[in-house]
């Protein structure tokens, strides 16, 4: 199916949704970043290569809310990384159904600013996304954020 066949009200939700995910990052509210996604969710970060291929192999992996907020939690007390902090921009999102499912795909580009002013472009890449309502909420099901360069930085601490 096509954009066309969502509805306005929905498309707009879902652009809401996509646009407070990413100004929660940016903001350093990460602890806020496991409520975009519902209970039983999946939120994978890959390479370009992998993902063409099919191979499971993820830099993060995360099932469920509870393993995201344990990540949250690593990253405030036990990991040591120089601080920093992301700029998302994210393109307009394509969304459809498929199978009964609602599904968006997205372009992004993070910009990584260090505390002592350097900025560069940290990742680039697509995302995929399925929805689900959850309490009343339009909530992330998955998330698959497909990195087009295999090379990583050692930093890769905060989700993109």
């Amino acid at each position: 199916m096509t954009q066309d066949s969502i509805d306005l009200a929905l498309r707009s939700r879902i652009d809401a949704l996509l646009a407070d995910y990413a100004h929660t990052i940016d903001d350093d509210r990460l602890e806020q970043w496991p409520d975009f996604f519902s209970e039983q969710c999946k939120y994978r970060v890959t390479t370009r290569e992998n993902h063409d291929r099919g191979l499971p192999l993820s830099l993060i992996y995360c099932e469920g809310r509870g393993m995201m907020a344990d990540r949250i939690s690593a990253l405030r007390t036990a990991n040591i990384y120089e601080p920093h902090v992301y700029c998302h921009v994210t393109g307009a999102p394509r969304v459809w159904r498929e199978e009964g499912r609602l599904r968006a795909r997205s372009n992004f580009v993070v910009i990584r600013t260090m505390e002592g002013g350097d900025a560069s472009i940290f990742a680039s890449g697509r995302y995929f996304d399925e929805f689900v309502e959850e309490g009343g909420s339009l909530k992330l099901s998955e998330r698959v954020a497909v990195l087009d360069s295999r090379q990583i930085d050692t930093l890769l601490v905060i989700p993109v």
